[in-house]
């Protein structure tokens, strides 16, 4: 039998190695060497930069703060607490009951939230799974264009618009409906455009698996969709309230700042922001002092629900 050839054996190229050191010897590092200090001092400079508009937003506010308590101090350390809880708002006699202000506020507050709600809800609903993309972009358009338009301008439509409207079933016409209805129209581009960011932020790949197990549009938005973005909306719902609890000028021209308990919603109410507005003009002493204690209700009352609405948020996102 003949032996079968063995294979050559291989051979080593001995200046392969040296010619790969010397090529990683001229290849450049990266970053550059002389690059690498200014990306430093550039990530520096930005680093304390943002610090310190953090650091100066949380001063502006906690300044406002001061400034508000150190103006109520009169206020509160004249007498008891306890006489802001009457029903009574009348500073001619030392009357300064803040009850009847707070129901205002609240009243138009949440009528506006519960007559924008629905409709700002199934305004984004529609843009997000229903419109054409045309289409969307035209009315995401007008809503930033309706955010926009100054609180006088509708407080002024409704003033001559809506106000003898209301009068026609109920006079006098400005009252606590007035200013939901009011408010509701403000407040209605502020929740649709949060709610079409909360809907625009779920995953793609969310929809795109319910759309693939067969579910309808309207399940996909109703039963995917809208529990999935349910943070945002809420964040949405808290920024709207917040507009609504310090709008002035609007509820002043269409609510009849009468400072008493509404009994329906045909009644003229007064809100916190609009009594500071009418009467600081030509308040003095413990008035002007009790007129920065309702201003900073209402701080307290915007805060509390600010606080809420991250409570609620960590508590359904950790669930």
């Amino acid at each position: 039998m003949t032996e079968r050839p063995s294979p050559p054996e291989s051979r080593s190229d001995p200046s392969a190695p040296a010619a790969l050191e010397a090529g990683a010897r001229r290849r450049a590092p990266w970053p550059p060497s002389s690059a690498a200090p200014t990306a430093h001092r550039s990530d520096r400079a930005v680093s304390l930069a943002a610090g310190a508009c953090a650091l100066l937003s949380g001063s502006l506010l906690l300044w406002v703060l001061v400034f508000v308590l150190r103006e109520a101090a009169p206020a509160l350390a004249g007498g008891s607490p306890a006489r802001f809880l009457s029903l009574a708002w009348r500073p001619g006699e030392g009357l300064f009951g803040l009850v009847p202000l707070f129901a205002g506020t609240l009243g138009v507050s949440a009528g506006a939230l519960c007559l924008a709600g629905p409709f700002g809800l199934g305004c984004a609903l529609f843009v997000r799974f229903y419109a054409p993309a045309a289409g969307a972009r035209a009315l995401r358009a007008l809503l930033a264009l309706l955010a926009g338009v100054p609180s006088v301008v509708y407080g002024l439509w409704g003033l001559t618009v809506l106000v003898p409207l209301v009068a026609r079933a109920a006079p006098p016409g400005a009252s606590l409906l007035s200013g939901a209805l009011v408010l509701a129209l403000m407040i209605l581009p502020t929740l649709a455009l949060a709610a079409d960011a909360a809907l625009g932020a779920i995953p793609p790949e969310v929809t795109a698996s319910a759309h693939a197990l067969g579910l309808s549009r309207a399940s996909v938005a109703l039963r995917v969709a809208l529990p999935a973005a349910r943070s945002g909306l809420w964040t949405g719902a808290v920024l709207a309230v917040g507009r609504a609890l310090g709008e002035t000028m609007a509820v002043l021209l269409v609510c009849g700042n009468v400072p008493r308990l509404p009994r329906s919603p045909f009644d003229p109410v007064r809100t916190l922001a609009a009594n500071v507005a009418l009467e600081m003009g030509y308040a003095l002493g413990e008035h002007r002092a009790a007129l920065f204690v309702s201003a900073l209700a209402l701080l307290l009352l915007v805060g509390s629900l600010i606080a809420l609405a991250h409570g609620l948020g960590g508590r359904r996102r950790g669930a």
